[in-house]
């Protein structure tokens, strides 16, 4: 039914235009009787020329041919002798008539070539608009908002009453977005299951011949439940959407009551955006596959690194911590109780060492997989920075430490745990960098919304070009012969934990000599547990 309201409207437009053809060329033989009564005008019959170019203007070489012959009569069987016949009395008159039809015929063509011209042109910068918005809506990141943008400018273009564009993987729908009215959609795509039309793929272009638009081919489902039950979707076209010649999604297309035909740009527009979808599906998976490729990489270069520290690191602790307890064993020399005593405290510093290496080892690898869960609650950060000086005291008994902490402070939301390990960490660190009789400072203070935790010492500065990788896993500032012994974990390790806080972490040079490291953690309420992913 629809296809024959179709061809009904597509004869009435064609009427129209050959009506309008008769119509103009009547008017023109009015004012040329008019005129004739007033003043004699040779060749008048040029002015038929208005009205074969006014048609071909507005409807094309058709009409423009029906104006010129109907123009040629018309003037032979009422304005040449003998009139109300076909005959010609002079023959000079044929010359005439025969030139103005020619010349009527010619004009027409001419106008109307220029007028089918102007159409292509605007055809040609529709498609490239329309394109040149698509290939910038589909660089957008976020897929469903691309999507969503591209259906809404189809369906403003063309114009339709819906747009949908799927995306799926196989049996599975990955993204659906619609624009304009969803109700006469199926809830998913209609393809295979019901009849309908697709969009199928012209030939491509060569070297010397450019592409053909495709074609809509009507598309019935292999098996049907029973009879009469087939869905049949008349007023649905669907465009695929390729990639690496495998189809990756489809564009549903509903038509509305008035809404005409596609014509060949139309296909060939439809034809075009599908492609762009489909490449903007191809850069979507090698996006995430460089991504997956660069994580990869980036585990690898620390699982690398870790095996390094454990082949070396690990091993240095161990061989002391052996070699000490081989010799408390020996039976065959006596050890006095000095000697007795070095053994034991080279054993439990190695031992000390190789337990910091291990848990440094273990915060960085929960930290990298974002397994790392906090446990918040409100503490006393003045009481936490009494804790860890308490433990550290035989490490920092060779410095003069200077606290200070306003009485003012309110609690802090922090994971007790993480926070001790933060500052027990860049307090080591000061005070293994750190010439004795020098001078470790630990300073708290809040600054607006934040509390700022600031770790200073009097030791040597970081030059300029280690500033940027100095949280880094494994690296170290390249020093002289007499630097400590480390893994370059501990930084790494502060800042982790100090960004699960929410907070920040940064290192910077003392204008006296020294460096300072500085964390801030928020001010915010708890919510429960909290977890950096």
């Amino acid at each position: 039914m629809r296809a024959i309201q179709a061809r009904v409207g597509f004869f009435r437009a064609a009427w129209v235009g050959y009506v309008a053809a008769l119509a103009a060329v009547a008017l023109v033989s009015v004012a040329i009787e008019f005129l004739r009564g007033f003043i004699s005008i040779p060749n008048i019959s040029m002015l038929y020329l208005i009205a074969v170019l006014a048609t071909a203007t507005a409807f094309g070489s058709g009409e423009a041919v029906l104006a010129s012959i109907a123009s040629f009569l018309i003037f032979d069987w009422f304005f040449v002798q003998p009139y109300s016949s076909l005959t010609v009395s002079d023959p000079g008159e044929w010359v005439a008539l025969l030139l103005f039809l020619v010349t009527a015929i010619i004009t027409g063509e001419l106008a109307a070539g220029q007028r089918r011209r102007a159409r292509q042109a605007q055809q040609r910068e529709r498609e490239a608009v329309v394109l040149y918005d698509v290939v910038r809506l589909v660089e957008e990141p976020e897929i469903g908002k691309a999507l969503r943008a591209v259906a809404e400018r189809l369906r403003q273009e063309l114009p339709l009453v819906a747009v949908a564009i799927e995306l799926d993987d196989g049996d599975r729908l990955v993204a659906r977005e619609v624009a304009g009215d969803a109700s006469g959609l199926p809830p998913s795509s209609v393809f295979p299951r019901a009849s309908t039309e697709l969009l199928s793929r012209g030939a491509p272009p060569t070297g010397g011949h450019s592409g053909a638009p495709g074609r809509w081919i009507r598309v019935v489902p292999p098996r049907v439940a029973a009879p009469g039950s087939q869905i049949s979707y008349s007023d649905l076209r669907l465009v695929p959407i390729t990639s690496l010649g495998r189809r990756v999604g489809t564009v549903v297309l509903k038509r509305g009551q008035d809404t005409p035909d596609f014509d060949p740009a139309d296909d060939r527009l439809l034809s075009a955006v599908s492609g762009q979808l489909g490449l903007a599906v191809e850069r979507g998976r090698l996006r995430r596959e460089a991504t997956e490729n660069e994580i990869l990489r980036r585990t690898d270069e620390l699982k690398t690194a870790m095996l390094n520290a454990v082949s070396h690191d690990l091993r240095t602790p161990l061989s002391s911590i052996i070699a000490s307890a081989g010799s408390l064993l020996q039976r065959d020399l006596e050890w006095s109780d000095a000697e007795r005593r070095e053994f034991a405290e080279a054993i439990e510093q190695e031992a000390r060492r190789l337990n910091q290496l291990v848990g440094n080892l273990l915060d960085l690898s929960r930290i990298q997989a974002g397994s790392l869960h906090l446990e918040k609650g409100w503490y006393d950060l003045g009481a936490l920075v009494d804790d860890v000086l308490g433990r550290l005291r035989p490490l920092v008994a060779a410095h003069r430490v200077v606290v200070d902490i306003p009485e003012d402070l309110p609690p802090v939301p922090l994971s007790y745990v993480e926070i001790d390990q933060v500052i027990s960490n860049l307090i080591e660190n000061s005070a293994k960098y750190t010439p004795k009789g020098t001078e470790i400072g630990v300073r708290v203070s809040r600054h607006g919304e934040e509390v700022q935790v600031v770790v200073s010492n009097q030791g040597p500065q970081i030059p300029s070009r280690a500033m940027g990788r100095l949280f880094e896993p494994f690296y170290r500032v390249a020093g002289g012969e007499g630097q400590p012994k480390g893994t370059g974990l501990g930084l790494a390790v502060a800042r982790g934990l100090v960004e699960a806080h929410g907070g920040r972490i940064r290192a910077e040079n003392r204008p006296g000599g020294g460096v300072s490291f500085i964390f801030t953690l928020p001010l915010s309420a708890v919510t429960g547990e909290e977890s950096k992913q």
